[in-house]
């Protein structure tokens, strides 16, 4: 096993960054510079952990499977992503599989998520490994209060007992959000004794929520970062605080200065994340916000920043927002590539793609020929609209997809843009046409057609993450051929996801279809 060294170690939950748009970049101690977002897409509510010299972060997965994406890095500012918590849904879990909180306890490592258990609340869970990449074993349900249990965190007091520290979706039901603490048996897998509050929401920047604390013990006080007021959507209000205390079960002292990192013209609405330190001792916060320009369609986006704590104590961020471009802690951050293929020819899926987490598709590779994905229909597919569908999270608003699909006669295959199972725009083939539709709360109406054979290249072009364009190509022709004018969507993005681009396909049960390739072409999501 490597060996192990993060803010755990210290008693945490588990290049100097600039304001944006200055034209100054603090001393790169040797990394170069890098720009944010660290990881582009739909990545909310991001955790970290340093294990050896490589660092593992996770994220609110929603209705995607395979739940929670694991991304591996050596500097922070390159990622790949290498796999999942989990392979399917837990068993005992619907979905809203949000906020995984990744740490290391004497050698064990835990993913603490969030999901709604079926038939009841949301509920505080937790899993755990014996490596960072797992495989994890899921341990089911830790809390799950009458109006909701979510965004767990477990730390160690000043005594050395564990605890799991959690905040009480009173929002919801339009009461206040406790945060609360609670002893947690040394294996992690149940709640001891009587919980307390350490904190709730109570100034006016908070709003109606806090939410999403991430503790970590420092210089002999512990520190909780969190997240005050409106987290998701257009009318977002996002912003994060800080509190400490000498005592895990307090008193609580919130920072008079708060919040200390609030949006600015590139990024809104930022909170939600983790510390982890660099070996060298400086801190970084890995958290999320929204790209001002790609809004909502994108979703929330993983950014980077260095945590620098003053002589009072307080911790800050230079100054008080997000970074566009800081010195890199460890390397240089590698070039954005132009366009990302895939042309199925592996061995298996390429772990960026995902499903509805309810309704997980069969789709197999086949390397000959050339390589293709047989996707299966599945009629009926819960929660999915377009029946069996796989697909990638969009990192621009900005962005092109083409896809080259084969479908026989009783199958409807092609490429969308997909909100969620009741929302999204596309463009099909099948029956001998190729059809542009509009998915609306659940209700599909064709904005055009045109003649089709059996197999053919489609064309995707979306433009701000919300006008769309469709056109096709077949039968060995240079030139693409429109398909219908182009189509608005500005209400595509569910409250709390960005959209995908898909592929998918509907038809009887024991029918399929081909593609050959999925091309997705954006500018860098690094400005």
């Amino acid at each position: 096993m490597p060996t192990a060294v993060s803010l755990l170690l210290l008693g945490g939950c588990g290049g100097d960054a600039v304001p944006a748009g200055s034209a100054e970049i603090a001393g790169s101690r040797g990394g170069g510079v890098y720009a944010n977002p660290v990881v582009p897409g739909d990545f909310p509510d991001p955790s970290v952990i340093r294990v050896g010299r490589a660092y593992w972060a996770t994220a609110t997965s929603s209705e995607w499977g395979a739940p929670f994406p694991l991304l591996r890095s050596t500097d922070l500012v390159n990622w790949d992503r290498v796999g999942s918590v989990f392979p399917d849904l837990p068993s005992w879990a619907t979905g809203s599989l949000w906020a995984p909180e990744i740490t290391e306890d004497r050698g064990r490592y835990y993913v603490v998520y969030t999901a709604r258990k079926r038939g009841g609340p949301l509920c505080v869970a937790a899993a755990s490994a014996d490596a960072p990449e797992g495989p994890y074993t899921d341990h089911g349900p830790l809390t799950c209060m009458a109006v909701g249990s979510i965004d767990g965190c477990p730390i160690r007091d000043e005594n050395g007992v564990r605890h799991l520290v959690w905040k009480e979706d009173g929002n919801s039901v339009g009461a206040p959000t406790p945060i609360w603490a609670q002893e947690l048996s040394e294996d992690g897998t149940a709640l001891l004794g009587a919980p307390v509050v350490l904190f709730q929401n109570d100034a006016p920047w908070e709003d109606s929520v806090v939410e999403g604390p991430y503790l970590m013990r420092h210089g002999g006080r512990f520190y909780a970062f969190y997240s005050g007021a409106g987290c998701c959507g257009r009318a977002c209000s996002y912003a994060l605080g800080v509190a400490r205390a000498t005592r895990l079960r307090g008193p609580w002292e919130k920072n008079p200065a708060n919040p200390i990192l609030t949006g600015d013209d590139a990024w809104r609405c930022p909170g939600h994340g983790s510390v982890v330190d660099d070996g060298g001792g400086r801190f970084f916060l890995l958290y999320h916000a929204y790209s001002a320009l790609d809004s909502v369609y994108v979703g929330r986006q993983g950014l980077l920043d260095e945590v620098l704590f003053g002589a009072d104590g307080w911790p800050s961020f230079r100054g008080g927002g997000p970074s566009a471009r800081a010195a890199s802690p460890i390397a240089p951050q590698a070039p954005w590539p132009a366009e990302i293929v895939d042309e199925f020819d592996g061995g298996a899926l390429d772990p960026h793609w995902q499903w509805p987490v309810a309704a997980r598709p069969d789709a197999t590779l086949e390397p000959e020929g050339g390589g293709w994905l047989t996707l299966g229909a599945m009629p009926g597919a819960p929660g999915s609209h377009l029946g069996a569908v796989v697909g990638r999270p969009t990192l621009r608003g900005d962005y092109e997809v083409t896809t080259d699909v084969s479908a026989p006669p009783d199958v409807e295959a092609g490429l969308a843009a997909y909100g969620d199972g009741d929302n999204a725009v596309g463009i099909s083939i099948g029956g001998g046409r190729a059809a542009v539709f509009r998915l609306a709360n659940g209700e599909s109406r064709m904005v055009a057609e045109t003649s089709a054979p059996p197999r053919a290249e489609l064309r995707m072009t979306v433009v701000r993450g919300h006008r769309f364009r469709f056109a096709i190509r077949a039968g060995g022709a240079a030139a693409w051929a429109p398909v219908g004018d182009a189509v608005d969507a500005e209400d595509l993005p569910p409250w709390d996801r960005g959209v995908r681009a898909v592929l998918f396909v509907r038809g009887p049960s024991g029918a399929a279809a081909r593609f050959a390739s999925f091309r997705m072409a954006q500018p860098s999501p690094r400005r």
